[in-house]
């Protein structure tokens, strides 16, 4: 959410803004709210009036009484009890006015930095910079969940009945490799300075609407039935919403936080849910990184960010690229982000495995996450990115360290917590 003040005094600038982001339906709304700013402003301004007049009469009230004037002071007490109809009356028209201009600020998105790239949609993202040499082999690779059933690592169809579609069982070699993953990037994490955490799965509606657009939460969130509970998408809502309301000293800025949990999402309107594989599903695990700063280190810790999930694919010899998102490819609240992209032998072309943003003050404002200054409170950013999500991530991993004869490579850092495997063979 922007700052009101600053639609009021720029509404051109955000109506480009939204141009740029090519939701010109949202333009009737920053008209919209200029006129209700307006209305509630003066209904401010009136309130004050008639509460400036009711301490009036009231002093007067108790100056009349000490005088013996009863009559007199009952004739007041009686302007005041008007006063109080009038003031209730206009209350109840303030607080319809600021639910109005919340509701539509709450639809108005985030003003996008001036490097971000215009275009419609993901098509439309442009290459920033390629990691590693990517290494198509003169062999074939096989589909991913081939490969992880040739292990006796996957099973979709015991799934599919206990679940559904965009389900699935991870088992023996695979599920074991899921985790180490997952451990192997908790560590990475914790030795960039990183503090663990382990959040809370499900979240009220009013982080879940603090966090992400009205858009994003229809389409993503699984909403636990009869409660105001939400099953998170990712840790970032959780870990963002832990600062809900918070006045943050300046001392201990920044927060930097590493956090796994699962991730529940509907993937309303994905297209190949059905498709055999673990690509894109309902249920999946993540390790998240999550900065709350100071508003002038946020740039700084974006470019931090991205370049520490590109170090760890490449500690995996997992060729990678970083991709710019476009202005139409970003979530509303988001200023700017760029994905990280693996490298697929087997199609021979990148594909998602991660996604950076940084979402300046859009999520303090919501959640009232501010820090304390010297010459006043003011609002933190917020950033958050994929450290790395198995079993999508798995696919880059098996193709990228698959052998002709269908072994897999476990490189020297996922040893470790391998029990010191080096290769996986073929059942």
């Amino acid at each position: 959410m922007i700052d009101i003040k600053f639609l009021r005094e720029n509404p051109d600038i955000v109506k480009e803004n939204i141009k740029k982001k090519f939701q010109d339906h949202k333009l009737v709304l920053v008209d919209e709210v200029i006129e209700l700013d307006k209305k509630n402003r003066e209904a401010k301004l009136k309130g004050d009036d008639l509460r400036m007049k009711r301490n009036s009469l009231s002093s007067e009230i108790g100056n009349l009484m000490k005088n013996g004037q009863k009559e007199e002071a009952e004739k007041i007490k009686a302007k005041v009890q008007e006063i109080n109809a009038k003031l209730e009356e206009n209350e109840k028209l303030e607080n319809e006015y600021s639910s109005q201009i919340t509701e539509r600020m709450m639809k108005i998105p985030n003003i996008i930095h001036e490097s971000v790239p215009i275009g419609k949609d993901d098509s439309q993202n442009v290459e920033i910079e390629k990691f590693g040499e990517p290494i198509v082999p003169d062999y074939e690779i096989p589909y991913h969940a081939d490969i992880m059933e040739s292990l006796n690592g996957l099973d979709l169809d015991s799934a599919r009945r206990v679940a559904g579609n965009g389900f699935y069982y991870l088992t023996g070699d695979i599920a074991r490799l899921h985790s180490a993953i997952l451990s192997y990037a908790r560590d990475f994490m914790i030795n960039k300075g990183f503090t663990y955490c382990i959040p809370p799965f499900m979240i009220r509606s009013d982080v879940v609407t603090g966090v992400m657009s009205f858009e994003e939460m229809d389409a993503m969130m699984y909403k636990i039935e009869g409660e105001d509970l939400y099953l998170i998408g990712t840790s970032e809502h959780s870990m963002i919403g832990k600062f809900k309301g918070q006045i943050l000293q300046k001392a201990d800025m920044p927060y930097t936080m590493t956090s796994y949990s699962p991730c529940f999402r509907k993937e309303k309107g994905a297209h190949g849910i059905e498709e055999r594989g673990v690509y894109r599903i309902h249920q999946f695990e993540k390790q998240e990184m999550i900065v709350v700063c100071e508003p002038e280190d946020s740039w700084n810790w974006y470019n931090k960010l991205w370049s520490y999930t590109v170090e760890l694919f490449r500690s995996m010899d997992i060729p990678v690229r970083t991709l710019e998102c476009c202005s139409g490819d970003l979530a509303d609240l988001k200023a700017k982000s760029c994905d990280v992209e693996a490298w697929s032998p087997r199609q021979q072309k990148y594909f998602e495995v991660g996604s950076c943003s940084n979402l300046t003050d859009a999520q303090a404002r919501r959640l009232g996450i501010r820090i304390k200054g010297e010459k006043g409170n003011y609002y933190a950013h917020t950033l958050n990115n994929t450290v790395v999500a198995p079993p999508r991530m798995l696919i880059a991993f098996l193709e990228n360290n698959y052998n002709k004869d269908g072994s897999i490579n476990i490189p020297e850092v996922l040893r470790p917590y391998m029990g010191g495997t080096s290769k996986l063979l073929k059942k």
